[in-house]
């Protein structure tokens, strides 16, 4: 009997989200992407790999992520919250080479889905390279 009362609570825990990031008071908080395949995802976090593309971060962060001149953000992300990761992108770390995209209304708009990206990424579950809807034919 105690095998199927744990049932209930084995399911609803498979449909919580793939990943979940540190706040800056220790609490736990789901980060929201979806991936399936490796490299189908859910419309926001293809948001936050084109804003990757289209800022160009693979200049510094190398194409998969693994660091190139800049740091490598899949290990990065292992703890690296979002708090932290807003303030690097809308401050920068100049003396480090790290713009600040605060001017970058695309980085505006879509700094939460590039982090949900990164994360993905980080986590292994988001398989490098190009990406495409869950939905798409």
């Amino acid at each position: 009997m105690k095998g199927r009362s744990l049932l209930p609570l084995a399911i609803a825990l498979c449909a919580l989200p793939a990943a979940y990031a540190q706040t800056s008071a220790g609490q736990m908080k789901p980060v929201a992407y979806q991936v399936v395949d490796g490299n189908k995802v859910d419309n926001n976090t293809l948001q936050g790999w084109r804003t990757w593309r289209a800022l160009a971060c693979e200049r510094c962060h190398g194409a998969k992520q693994e660091g190139l001149v800049g740091p490598s953000l899949v290990d990065a992300f292992k703890t690296l919250d979002k708090n932290e990761f807003h303030r690097t992108v809308f401050g920068g770390r100049v003396d480090k080479g790290m713009p600040d995209f605060s001017s970058s209304t695309m980085m505006q708009k879509n700094w939460e889905n590039l982090y949900a990206y990164l994360k993905g990424r980080s986590d292994g579950k988001i398989n490098p390279g190009d990406l495409q809807a869950i939905d798409a034919k």
